[in-house]
């Protein structure tokens, strides 16, 4: 379920446009009028405002937000100009560029991505780099957290609801003896497990591994694993069971202690407000007895507040 509000009645891509050059001109930019077309604009609508632009002016849009805006918005706003797999393709190009290497973003983006998602992010991820995908990975990964990487973007995985219980019984005990049951750990078997099954299927194990040996499996991964190995394989545990209560944790997490870390921030609201949002400020309210808007209006401010609570739609 998306927060993206899009107003009943609509102004053509051309008049948005126009409407755009116009809040360009003169001195200073006017903010307020490019979120209040931006923010309330679907994908497919974006795209056709972009096309428009071009004709009309001869200049990217893109181009032109990133000269009159700075900051955070000026990274929200550009990084939700683009379509989902599109966005994605850009967030992990980022993370795994030599000057700018974080991994933990580009593991979270890729394994909370469902299969489909992952394969037209890696197709964009391509033609917009002329690199594949797994030459990054292989380039700035390491280990069993690279080998994890590897095998779940170039899995196909089954996305539908059916699983077979002998299979699952079968996983939850290969899991517990290559972990818990023995001395070290087989890491092998936890990246097949969770690279090749499907999300319905893994969030049955992670229950009969439960009901088998008392302890939830997201246990055994923390006891067994560490470091980004052991974030890759909870994000895509957690994210098998329940994307929004895994994506409430993360900006919970981007925003508690002193200062706020507005990278994991923009990414997770812009990332997910066509998608899940609605999920994700449910399961946030209920963790923390507090509104997901709220927590983002005491994080930040100005026109990069605007914009945030914009996207998350109405709620307090």
């Amino acid at each position: 379920m998306a927060t993206l509000t899009v107003p009943p009645v609509l102004t053509s891509p051309r008049d948005d446009a126009m409407h755009l050059y116009k809040a360009f001109k003169g001195f200073g930019c006017d903010k307020a009028a490019v979120i209040n077309i931006l923010a309330h604009r679907d994908a497919t609508q974006r795209a056709l405002i972009q096309q428009e632009y071009r004709t009309m002016y001869s200049e990217e849009l893109t181009k032109r937000l990133a000269k009159e805006l700075s900051g955070n918005l000026e990274k929200a706003v550009l990084l939700w100009m683009y379509d989902p797999a599109g966005r994605d393709a850009i967030l992990v190009r980022k993370a795994l560029s030599a000057d700018t290497i974080d991994l933990r973003a580009a593991t979270e983006v890729i394994c909370s991505r469902t299969p489909s998602q992952i394969v037209h992010f890696k197709q964009l991820y391509h033609s917009m780099n002329g690199i594949y995908l797994e030459h990054d990975i292989e380039l700035h990964a390491s280990g069993d957290h690279k080998k994890l990487l590897l095998a779940y973007v170039s899995t196909m995985r089954y996305e539908g609801p059916e699983v077979d219980r002998a299979s699952v019984d079968y996983d939850a005990k290969a899991l517990y003896k290559a972990g818990e049951k023995k001395l070290g750990t087989d890491e092998k078997i936890f990246i097949r497990i969770f690279s090749e099954r499907s999300r319905a299927h893994l969030a049955a194990v992670n229950a009969a591994y439960h009901s088998m040996y008392s302890r939830p499996l997201k246990k055994a991964v923390k006891a067994e694993t560490s470091g980004l190995f052991e974030f890759a394989l909870l994000t895509i545990l957690q994210c098998a069971e329940n994307p929004a209560k895994y994506f409430a944790k993360e900006l919970h997490k981007a925003m508690k202690g002193l200062g706020t870390n507005d990278t994991a921030l923009i990414r997770i609201i812009v990332t997910r407000t066509e998608i899940d949002m609605q999920y994700i400020k449910a399961e946030y309210q209920k963790k923390h007895k507090k509104s997901l808007n709220d927590a983002v209006h005491s994080e930040t401010s100005g026109d990069y507040r605007t914009f945030l609570l914009s996207l998350l739609g109405p709620g307090h």
